[in-house]
């Protein structure tokens, strides 16, 4: 029968200890009122402890602080701390003793090593000690390996290593939205507004520090985020930052393209490039987080060849009583158009004036205004319909519906006697 050797003892020991901060130490309060059986001897007991609050005795929160029980949750943009240690147990001289610590992930395994050289002896009693850092920017399970290798003093090179597995949350659910909105009423110069919703999803409070858009090259950003009151700058959060757990806020920035980029129609078109999203956080004692999200892209909102915008047009209007509305067109194409209005007439709206009339030429990113006039013949909100352009050159024709709608009213009014 084979009978395997015993495991050979090593002369150093390894010791990998998480650095965390502490944390108050919670007491859960006792109390009974004066008339029961134990009378005062509760709350006696409550304010001769030292860990309680003079005076709030009956807070969980206590004055002391406790150091970690246990690894604790690691979260996505947090810095992992840890002291390794490597202590000499035996009663002889080692040799050449080398430490490495690498983090393994998912994708890539890191050295965090602080110094690859090796120590040239290490006394009985005696350790070598190293902190090591590292910012972590991956979810899912990490492992640390710690590897020592040394030589005794009869010359024998030996090796042994060992395995630290830990889980890294993710800290923050960060959800966006794009708005477009016509600030200027060219295709190219459009504001965008980005709504970020950032919910908390552990379970403690956080401090958010700064929540801010760091834009791409083609914009400028406004913050949304405070109003002036009495001449000074404040959040709409109000003055206390904190997100508790399981709570969202939500950020809005208004974003602008460049004059250099807005001047080039076909730059701003399509998918496009937004910026990123910074966000610092602090958790219990100032235990620092920090999270960059991915380049936001943002599909700019498309017009095809031509694009019919209003100028002006009022709110309400009298029955059977013409009222004026202003159109702009654009030429959104990389071509020159020739164009043809036409107007047709729905059951509600009709239009005033010649339909079939040439536009004339329209160059790329050119406009032209048009002023024109209808009737409504129906009360009640009316959809304004039926314009059609037609480009020559293509004997294509465009068109457009549901332009925008207006409120018809009665012009008279009765009076019974």
């Amino acid at each position: 029968m084979e009978v395997n050797p015993p495991k050979q003892e090593h002369l150093l020991a390894l010791k990998v200890m998480r650095l965390t901060k502490p944390t108050l130490f919670t007491n859960i309060p006792v109390t009974c009122e004066e008339k029961d059986l134990p009378g005062d001897l509760f709350n006696q007991l409550m304010r001769d402890d030292p860990s309680t609050v003079n005076g709030a005795e009956i807070l969980m929160l206590g004055e002391m602080l406790t150091l970690p029980q246990n690894f604790g949750n690691i979260f996505l943009g947090e810095t992992f701390s840890s002291y390794i240690s490597v202590h000499n147990d035996s009663n002889q001289v080692v040799k050449d003793i080398l430490v490495k610590a690498d983090l393994q992930t998912s994708s890539q395994r890191l050295n965090l090593s602080a110094s690859n050289a090796a120590v040239a002896e290490l006394k009985p009693d005696c350790c070598i000690d190293d902190v090591i850092h590292h910012e972590v920017k991956e979810i899912g399970t990490h492992i640390l390996v710690c590897a020592v290798s040394y030589t005794t003093q009869g010359g024998e090179k030996m090796y042994f290593r060992k395995f630290f597995k830990f889980q890294v949350l993710k800290p923050l659910d960060v959800k966006t939205k794009f708005y477009n909105a016509e600030s200027d009423l060219n295709s190219v110069t459009d504001e965008v507004f980005l709504e970020a919703q950032i919910q908390n999803i552990t379970t403690s409070p956080m401090f958010m520090e700064k929540v801010s858009l760091e834009p791409s090259i083609m914009y400028n950003v406004a913050e949304l985020n405070s109003v002036n009151q009495a001449g000074e700058c404040v959040t709409t959060f109000g003055s206390r930052a904190y997100l508790q757990p399981m709570d969202t806020r939500q950020y809005l920035y208004c974003l602008k393209p460049k004059k250099e980029f807005a001047e080039k129609a076909g730059i701003i078109k399509g998918v496009t490039v937004i910026g990123k999203l910074d966000i610092v956080w602090k958790t219990n004692l100032g235990e620092r987080g920090r999270l960059q999200t991915s380049q936001l892209q943002r599909m700019a909102p498309g017009y095809g060849d031509v694009r019919l915008s209003l100028e002006a047009i009022p709110d309400t209007v009298n029955l059977e009583e013409p009222f004026h509305i202003t159109c702009k067109i654009t030429n959104c194409s990389e071509r020159t158009m020739d164009l043809v209005l036409e107007m047709c007439n729905t059951s509600s709206i009709h239009w005033c004036g010649i339909s079939g009339r040439q536009l004339g030429k329209l160059h790329p990113s050119s406009s032209l205004c048009l002023a024109l006039t209808l009737l409504s013949s129906v009360q009640g909100l009316q959809s304004v319909s039926g314009l059609r352009l037609t480009d020559t050159f293509l004997k294509r024709t465009y068109e457009y519906d549901d332009i925008a709608q207006v409120c018809v009213v009665s012009s008279a009014v009765k009076v019974e006697s």
